[in-house]
């Protein structure tokens, strides 16, 4: 079981884009020595309540430089506001500045993205995703490449820097074809935060058929918000806070600015914004996503049971994630969290045989 961090890099009142970044940067430092496997984060744009990570790439370069052992990825590239060919490079590049620690992902992104990025939301959209996919892996995997297809004409192109190696992808998302596409092409998959296992049960045997259809190995990160306390009143008190900012901050883009046209995002696949649920979301009481698995908040112990639950249910765990930077949380408490869960939650697992490597 690998442990992971896992930021949006939201900007509430009360602090600037400076302090953020350098409080990320300290907290990645002291992910480092706790020994965490990875350090992940999001790239998003035009929405500060939900993420100012704008360059994920620039933030690991310089993390980089202070840590020796963590990994970093970034969850995800939002692919359809870059030139794959471009991107390529980008990501060779990030390869050789954080020592080979690079990790990534792509995907659509928002649905809420596109038309403040200029964007047209049409049934266009999935197929120009896919086919941006093809070519991404086309220049990340060849010295030399050519590409005819219907969104892009590439011909004689090659990457620089060029890096000869295999990287560790993921995928995440909530439409049925993000998963199958991972399946087939033997990457992992990362759960979205604030969702319990329920909501995504079904993409998940999803993925899992389609790996076994396709000889692939499952491999899924699950993102939780965690707030941890040796006792349980202060751990519902202190999280409260910052977990409904957490929530409010994720559904800030349809609560605080214009929707996009529900028409829009069904045609271009986007249906889960359409959908209403996280105008939902925003309205649960906070025991009540406590209660209902959405985020974790109670003593070490309470963390531990609610991890071996969720073990229980999703075969092909790899990776647990979690969340604690998020909602205006104070640089004190997330550097708390990170250390009681290293320190009191890990060494439980740690070591452990997956169930299906022990059959």
């Amino acid at each position: 079981m690998r442990f992971s961090l896992y930021s949006e890099l939201q900007l509430h009142p009360g602090k600037t884009p400076e302090t953020l970044y350098a409080e990320t940067l300290e907290q990645i430092v002291n992910a480092d020595r706790l020994g965490y496997d990875a350090y992940a984060a999001i790239e998003h744009y035009f929405f500060p309540k939900f993420s100012i990570s704008s360059n994920p790439t620039a933030l690991f370069a310089a993390a980089a430089q202070r840590t020796r052992d963590i990994r970093f990825r970034t969850m995800l590239h939002a692919l359809p506001y870059h030139n794959p060919t471009v991107l390529a490079s980008v990501i060779h590049a990030t390869h050789i500045l954080t020592g080979g620690r690079y990790e990534w992902g792509v995907g659509r992104g928002h649905g809420w993205i596109p038309l403040k990025a200029g964007v047209p939301l049409d049934e266009h959209a999935r197929p120009r995703y896919e086919e941006a996919v093809d070519l991404l892996l086309e220049a990340l995997e060849n010295e030399s490449f050519s590409h005819h297809g219907t969104y892009f004409d590439v011909d004689d192109s090659h990457v620089v820097p060029f890096v000869d190696t295999p990287y560790r992808v993921y995928l995440g998302g909530t439409s049925d074809r993000t998963y199958t596409l991972a399946a087939e092409r033997g990457w992992g998959v990362a759960v979205p935060p604030l969702l319990p296992y329920k909501v995504l049960e079904e993409q998940l045997d999803l993925y899992r058929s389609t790996c076994a259809e396709h000889g692939t190995e499952p491999d899924i990160v699950w993102i939780h918000a965690c707030h941890l306390d040796d006792d349980r009143e202060t751990a519902l008190r202190e999280g409260r806070d910052w977990i409904n900012g957490f929530i409010q901050g994720n559904c800030s883009p349809l609560t605080e600015y214009e929707k996009p046209p529900a028409d829009g995002l069904m045609a271009a696949g986007y249906g889960f914004y359409a959908a209403g649920i996280m105008e939902q979301l925003a309205e649960v009481p906070y025991e009540q996503l406590i209660e209902e698995d959405y985020v974790w908040v109670g003593t070490p112990e309470d963390i531990i049971a609610r991890i071996e639950e969720t073990i229980g249910v999703c075969e092909g765990l790899k990776e647990i994630g979690i969340t604690v930077n998020a909602g205006g949380a104070p640089h004190w408490m997330a550097i708390k969290n990170q250390e009681l869960f290293a320190e009191r939650v890990v060494p439980h697992f740690k070591g452990r045989v997956p169930a299906a490597a022990e059959a």
